[in-house]
């Protein structure tokens, strides 16, 4: 038989770093660019992120603790979610820090803004690809035992795409060629998609 390590998460893992995000890994990154309702802009990374609904297209993000991203979201209603490449991996990373809601995170990034169509917050121009989204819910979750957490799933719908032509071929959007980075575990941890790491498995029919 197999040695497993095996725990409660209520009474500790017992290893060196909870191997909990590492193992539900890679993680989509979910770069989110706001606005409040006065316009100051913020910009944050989230590795607590993914699609949820085809029709209406609905992807989300879970914050823990409540920041100035879902703070402005629920004020505004709109959001934008940016593409975070391999290029862009250590601008995304430089949005991470923990500033005050005045601090313009798009220039701690050395990021440029750029207007969006059907929303307020600007997207990330350097980004190949952005979501437009409209707000559709804000959930505080709960554990088993209904006691609510401090965290918050923000779901919305996507109003409006925008993607780099060169990643099209024959009508088809090539994800591995943005070299999109995902979040794997501990504090620092990505894995870059490539082009050669990819696969084709069709679906039984």
């Amino acid at each position: 038989m197999t040695d497993l390590h095996f725990y409660e998460p209520a009474n500790g893992h017992g290893l060196k770093h909870d191997p909990f995000n590492a193992i539900i890994a890679p993680r989509p990154i979910g770069w989110i660019s706001s606005a409040d309702a006065k316009g100051h802009v913020n910009l944050a990374p989230y590795s607590f992120f993914n699609a949820f609904n085809y029709t209406p297209p609905l992807i989300g993000f879970s914050s823990t603790t409540w920041k100035d991203t879902v703070a402005n979201i629920q004020e505004t209603g709109e959001f934008v979610w940016n593409l975070v490449t391999m290029e862009l991996a250590h601008a995304m990373n430089a949005t991470s820090a923990t500033v005050p809601p005045e601090v313009d995170e798009f220039a701690l990034g050395n990021l440029t803004k750029l207007p969006s169509r059907l929303v307020k917050p600007p997207r990330v121009a350097e980004s190949p690809v952005s979501f437009e989204c409209r707000l559709s819910e804000i959930i505080q979750l709960k554990g088993a035992n209904g006691a609510k957490v401090e965290a918050w799933l923000t779901i919305g719908e996507v109003v409006a795409v925008h993607i780099d032509k060169r990643l099209i071929q024959d009508g088809v959007y090539q994800t591995a060629l943005a070299h999109p980075i995902v979040r794997a575990g501990r504090r620092g941890d990505y894995f870059e998609i490539r082009p050669d790491a990819m696969f084709e498995m069709p679906r039984p029919a």
